[in-house]
């Protein structure tokens, strides 16, 4: 069984590590112990829409592009933003296209691992 929170937040630290130009933020690298609990719901549930959405597409996500893949995590993302506060920021709350790129390519990245971990659980 698929933990969908920790598999969302391994997935970003890891693509925050391997895009973010510098040194991240510490919040945006921070353990999932230390995450705070708004997050650690938001991960969840984006986690399983993803997953809802691969396993629904009987293999069509397969043919999305990586920007596809990427804006789909980033809106289901910023949904929970809004769920989570009344008056966000419009920085977390900013379209795809207004994304700085590394944010962009880890959103891609997050689908990729989820895609990837559900081809895995399905064949256990």
């Amino acid at each position: 069984m698929i933990d969908h929170g920790r598999l969302f937040r391994e997935a970003w630290i890891e693509g925050v590590r391997r895009h973010f130009p510098g040194e991240p933020k510490p919040g945006y690298v921070a353990p999932w112990e230390e995450t705070p609990e708004w997050e650690r719901s938001a991960a969840a549930a984006v986690c399983g829409q993803v997953l809802a959405f691969i396993d629904m597409s009987d293999g069509a996500v397969a043919k999305l592009s990586r920007d596809q893949r990427g804006r789909f995590v980033a809106l289901c993302w910023t949904a929970q933003i809004y769920r989570a506060f009344t008056d966000p920021k419009p920085s977390y709350v900013a379209d795809w296209d207004q994304l700085p790129p590394w944010q962009q390519a880890v959103d891609s990245d997050i689908f990729d691992a989820l895609e990837k971990a559900a081809a895995q659980d399905a064949s256990t």
